[in-house]
């Protein structure tokens, strides 16, 4: 019979310090600090950060967006007829179990 062996667990590094925890904060007070912290002039540097990300869009050229609002159009269309067939469908199906007529 074959002796199985087993790996005990040993750490990979003996050498290693055990981990100190880590304090922890509570959200309202890192709430707090970040709200001390904030500059007056927020706002102005939001909109500089939004100004330079819309440089960095890559507007669609007049024929591509031509044909995606050419493909929106078809779609919609597409499902409009598609859920008008649906109801009329049902309208029908519960005209003829309730024998109802509609005015």
């Amino acid at each position: 019979m074959a002796k199985s062996k087993k790996k005990s667990a040993k750490p990979a590094n003996r050498n290693a310090k055990p981990k100190e925890p880590q304090k922890r904060r509570s959200l309202v007070s890192a709430g707090t600090q970040q709200a001390q912290q904030r500059k007056r002039g927020s706002l102005k540097e939001y909109f500089k950060g939004v100004r330079l990300e819309m440089k960095k869009v890559v507007w669609p050229t007049k024929q591509e967006l031509g044909s995606y609002t050419g493909v929106v159009l078809l779609t919609c269309a597409f499902f409009a007829l598609a859920f008008w067939l649906i109801d009329s469908g049902f309208l029908a199906i519960l005209k003829g179990i309730l024998g109802i007529t509609l005015n």
